[in-house]
């Protein structure tokens, strides 16, 4: 089985995730670990039918958020994004399943959550979009980037999920 999932994660990895295999890279961030809504988000996820493949609980460094945020470091907006993201722990996280980055961006509703709709998360959790509680991966590229920005590729997991024939044909 160990040889079986290396075998695909370095498939997986040289290929790009497609299909079933596909990743995301989702962060509950420090509000929405404040109002204790990580359950809720996991229970999301699992509930959609997405697989958990990897998550971390911690307190993310400035220098890892700077690289996280890079792409953004022009915007007026970005020290205190930065700063935001390092006021306290979050959990990171990975997750599998097919068409997972465009399916989470619409089950995490848009970055302001004026905009968002009722039933996504931050339509139902968020008022203002400076603590707009979730960040989400916005295409396959950007998963690839953050996730191993964020994880070793050891801490991500492949196992059999015994529901995956109930969820895929």
């Amino acid at each position: 089985m160990i040889i079986l999932c290396l075998t695909i994660f370095a498939t997986v990895f040289k290929a790009g995730w497609t299909g079933a295999n596909e990743r995301t890279f989702i962060a509950v961030k420090p509000d929405g670990v404040q109002r204790r809504l990580v359950g809720e988000i996991v229970r999301r996820f699992e509930r959609k039918g997405f697989k958990l493949v990897g998550m971390k609980f911690l307190q993310a460094s400035e220098e890892q958020l700077k690289k996280h945020y890079w792409d953004l470091r022009e915007k007026p907006f970005y020290n205190s994004l930065v700063n935001y993201m390092s006021s306290g722990p979050i959990v990171a996280m990975v997750w599998q399943g097919l068409d997972v980055v465009k399916t989470a961006r619409k089950m995490l509703g848009e970055t302001n959550p004026a905009d968002s709709l009722p039933g996504t998360i931050r339509g139902d959790f968020c008022v203002e979009v400076s603590r707009n509680v979730i960040h989400g991966s916005d295409s396959v590229e950007s998963a690839q980037k953050e996730i191993a920005l964020w994880f070793e590729h050891h801490e991500l997991f492949c196992w059999e999920e015994c529901s995956q024939h109930w969820i895929y044909a």
